[in-house]
């Protein structure tokens, strides 16, 4: 049975705590337990997180443990001289070694992400470069793996990070069951982006959000002003001028940065032909999604598939 635990300190983002619930699940999904979990602290016993709400936990020893994911905290501060020492000896035991938000600043201190690739929360991501100029910072990803050493993006992106962890050990199918579970609506993969076309548009108006949820769960669709006002029920002339006030931007520029974000973690993911993806996210051919994809990002699609496949085989080399 594989150890897991997560390791906490005063002042952890409660949330971080989320990731124990996959492989919690994974149990379940399978015909027997393949998860010992456990959370652990440098003194064991009660610790507070962030928001005031203390957790119970093992004292941090010397056993060996399969995977050790480090929480982050809101507000970074320096890590006790302890609990790097202990990090530290259960490296060279730990099978994989993992962060989670800015438990990134942690790891670093404890030299243990020197010359590798990382990330954390983007907020963050400045100062972990430059406070740690050894470490290569990809300071827009979810989450990124180095070796045994993976780290991931901040807050929800926990739950992405477990769930590659399951993959890693289980396969996708486990992995997909698990995120279902969890009701996660897409599970990210971790060279997508950290910021949600969504969540950048911030409609700020339940009608105008119900049609970008509309769209993004029909991009394969023509989403036409006329179809998207309806279901916002308004006029495509109050539509179109609501959309704009709300989001900052016309209709189809937004459907269009929905498109091109899903298009990109699929173009990325490798599976499907270019020609496939362009019908399946609504740009109907190749052609126009290139054009969609050099206003985005400066690149074409192929670009951007040669470099995760450049970054995917770095990845496997050094693990």
């Amino acid at each position: 049975m594989k150890r897991i635990a997560l390791v906490v300190f005063p002042g952890f983002q409660l949330l971080d705590a989320a990731a124990t619930a996959v492989f919690e699940l994974a149990n379940l999904a399978a015909p027997a337990p393949l998860y010992e979990l456990s959370v652990v602290s440098e003194q064991g016993g009660l610790v507070m997180s962030s928001v005031g709400v203390p957790i119970q936990t093992e004292a941090f020893d010397g056993r060996a443990y399969d995977t050790l994911m480090i929480s982050g905290a809101t507000v970074v501060e320096p890590s006790s001289g302890r609990l790097l020492e202990l990090l530290r000896a259960a490296m060279p035991h730990t099978r994989r070694m993992a962060s989670i938000c800015t438990g990134a600043f942690v790891l670093a201190e404890a030299g243990l992400l020197a010359t590798r690739r990382a990330t954390t929360h983007w907020h963050h991501a400045t100062d972990l470069q430059r406070q740690h100029p050894q470490i290569r910072v990809e300071m827009d990803r979810i989450f990124v793996r180095d070796g045994n050493v993976w780290t991931s993006a901040g807050m929800t992106a926990c739950i992405d990070l477990a769930l590659a962890l399951v993959e890693d050990d289980l396969g996708s199918d486990m992995a997909r069951s698990v995120a279902k579970k969890l009701v996660v609506h897409q599970r990210r993969a971790g060279g997508q982006s950290q910021f949600s076309a969504l969540a950048e548009l911030d409609a700020r108006s339940d009608r105008i959000q119900n049609a970008l949820n509309y769209a993004k769960d029909h991009l394969r669709e023509r989403l036409s002003i006329e179809k998207l006002a309806e279901i916002a029920h308004l006029s495509p002339r109050h539509f179109s001028r609501a959309f704009r006030a709300a989001t900052g931007h016309s209709p189809a520029k937004a459907v269009e940065k929905l498109r091109v974000e899903t298009a990109r973690a699929l173009v990325e993911a490798g599976q499907h032909s270019v020609d496939r993806i362009a019908v399946e996210t609504g740009f109907s051919d190749a052609e126009r999604m290139r054009r969609a994809f050099l206003r985005a990002y400066g690149e074409p699609p192929q670009a951007l598939r040669r470099v995760a496949r450049a970054r995917s085989a770095a990845e496997a080399a050094v693990s």
